[in-house]
């Protein structure tokens, strides 16, 4: 597998990432088969796991996906002391809804929650403000996060859902490695607002969320023709395609697809060795 530097950390991982979400929001799988999943992940050489303590049912069964990551990463008979796990705070999950909370208390109690979940042995690997709180100020919610580093809680930091300006405020409380914003063929905002030029420029890893539309619109990839023609004619997946386009948007892009089935993680892999032509990334800029 090939792999990249997080940041400017010195630190190099999967080029190509696995997302824990689909294994433990809403009809998520029986916890065997995400074990599988994850376990398949660090067979392919896979050693970036994103998750966070909202990926979850509800507020009952908050850091559901750090603790299950856990349990996958302890079970797993080889090495796994080079996979990085980068987690989220800030998110709620009110009856299975989804609200911002950048309380500083509450960020403080989950950051302390997520590093027990993800073992309590070692540093959580990187820490992510998965979305600004109006009601607070950004220096407000990462003071925690600031203290939690010298506690020795937190190794690296990254923000989630930010603009240009917020990840400035950010990095004048901490040091920032990675940015986590939507980007698809359906969303393609970070390509304007300046994010993702920012990130380049500034080194950090950009990770893009719901490379694929998310649930709702995964399906709907056969349908955008540019794509499906390019899947037939390379003899790979329309999923591989997208995900090749992504890593050729950006040299600070590294794609973490969401999985809850083995051929679903075997498949993303394999678009570490999918090439697309200037040509044909611009044919797919023109249909999405």
């Amino acid at each position: 597998m090939e792999t990249k530097q997080l940041g400017k950390t010195g630190i190099f991982v999967s080029a190509i990432g696995l997302g824990g979400m689909p294994m433990s929001i809403s009809n998520r799988p029986p916890e065997s088969q995400s074990i599988q999943v994850i376990h398949r992940a660090l067979d392919l050489g896979i050693t970036f796991i994103d998750t966070a303590d909202s990926y979850c049912k509800d507020e009952s069964d908050k850091h559901h996906n750090e603790r299950l990551i856990h349990k996958a990463l302890s079970s797993y008979k080889s090495d796994v002391s080079q996979v990085i796990v980068a987690t989220k705070g800030g998110l709620m999950r009110p009856n299975g809804n989804w609200t911002s909370n950048g309380n500083p208390e509450h960020l403080r109690q989950t950051i302390r929650d997520s590093f027990e979940a993800l073992g309590g042995a070692k540093p959580i690997d990187v820490w992510q403000y998965h979305s600004p709180d109006t009601n607070y100020t950004i220096e407000e919610s990462l003071t925690p996060v600031k203290e939690a580093i010298e506690a020795g809680l937190i190794q690296f930091v990254g923000v989630s859902n930010f603009s240009v300006e917020q990840i400035k405020r950010a990095r004048d409380v901490v040091d920032i490695v990675s940015v986590q914003n939507q980007y698809s063929p359906w969303q393609r905002q970070p390509e304007n607002d300046g994010v993702l030029k920012y990130c380049e420029q500034q080194g950090l890893t950009f990770l893009p969320w719901s490379p694929f539309g998310g649930r709702r619109r995964h399906q709907d990839l056969q349908d955008i023709s540019v794509i499906a023609k390019l899947a037939k004619e390379k003899g790979v997946s329309v999923y591989n395609i997208v995900l090749a386009w992504l890593r050729s948007k950006s040299p600070a892009i590294l794609p973490i697809p969401g999985a809850s089935k083995v051929s679903s993680i075997e498949d993303s892999a394999k678009a570490i060795n999918v090439k697309l032509s200037d040509e044909e990334v611009q044919k797919i800029d023109r249909a999405t």
